[in-house]
């Protein structure tokens, strides 16, 4: 890599998404990273630092503007992802509109940005999920900007079994609390492996996916399949718990109640991917897939992580 390789900027850089975009991109060879982040101290941003990213000082909290725009000068591209903020004073739709503004005004040329469906307007308002509705606010104001641009929009992650909806041992029997229909076959990714190889591809052909959105999909996979494979790759007892309606959620989960809209934006959420389908019809889901063959689907994540079951903590 030279002095003169494009620079991309990478907003939440030690995040699950933003930690596989800067991996990916550093070990292709073609461009040089800037990890934005929280701490430039964490272990992940020094294993990013290790790695060759130059990483900045740039919170992904509200008041950091100026950081942003010293973090995004002299970036060709920027990779821009939105945490989750608590439904009851979510600020993740300023967050984001700001933070693609700083990249505008630093000179960035390409903003490829994370986003999700804007549940609010599908469902007519019936379904509360500001985490979606809030990230497809900020793509329409990206739209708005001027700038290139192309979204990326992630399936739901392997991930949330192992670090919130955490199973629990009943004698010799692992109950896993899942969050759809048993039956339900719903698109699951690994954030860790599958969001990098992705964004390397719109970077190599950014003209082809100007104003583009391009789902990101391990598996179409039900939970009943889930718990098969599980126990296929485990050796260990298994078996499928409902944790989609609200009882079944607090019965495993009663930790949830203390927070009464955050109980209302999960239910939301998944309920929205249920009635209406987690993705628009008009997406190939199949694309990701296509241009990262090496793709984690269910079983390969697990083989891959050895999870058995505990909790796992993936950091930020």
């Amino acid at each position: 890599m030279t002095s003169t390789a494009p620079l991309v900027a990478v907003a939440g850089g030690t995040s699950k998404q933003g930690r596989s975009v800067v991996r990916t991109l550093l070990a292709d060879g073609r461009f040089r990273v800037r990890a934005l982040t929280r701490d430039p101290s964490s272990p992940q941003a020094r294993e990013l630092a290790r790695l060759g990213a130059d990483v900045a000082a740039a919170p992904l909290e509200p008041g950091h503007d100026d950081e942003w725009f010293a973090a995004f000068t002299g970036a060709r591209n920027a990779f821009l992802v939105t945490p989750p903020t608590p439904p009851e004073n979510s600020c993740e739709f300023e967050l984001g509109c700001r933070l693609a503004d700083a990249a505008v005004r630093a000179g960035v040329e390409h903003i490829v940005f994370s986003t999700l469906e804007n549940v609010d307007e599908i469902s007519g308002g019936k379904l509360f999920a500001p985490h979606f509705t809030d990230k497809a606010k900020v793509a329409d104001h990206i739209r708005g900007l001027g700038v290139p641009h192309t979204f990326v929009m992630l399936a739901f992650f392997y991930t949330n079994l192992l670090e919130y909806y955490v199973p629990r041992m009943d004698g010799d029997t692992l109950l896993m609390p899942i969050y759809l229909p048993e039956d339900f076959r719903a698109p699951f990714v690994d954030p860790l492996t599958a969001t990098g190889p992705a964004v390397l591809e719109i970077l190599s052909n950014p003209a082809h996916y100007q104003g583009r959105t391009m789902p990101v999909v391990g598996e179409m996979i039900s939970p009943r399949e889930m718990v098969e494979t599980f126990q296929r790759v485990t050796g260990m007892k298994a078996e499928y718990r409902n944790a989609y309606t609200r009882g079944g959620l607090l019965q495993y989960f009663p930790q949830f109640a203390e927070n009464p809209l955050l109980v209302e934006e999960l239910l939301g959420m998944v309920s929205h991917a249920v009635e209406h389908g987690y993705f628009d019809a008009s997406l190939d889901l199949d694309w990701s897939r296509k241009v990262n063959p090496d793709m984690l689907a269910w079983e390969s994540f697990l083989r891959r992580t050895g999870w058995r079951g505990q909790q796992v903590s993936f950091g930020a």
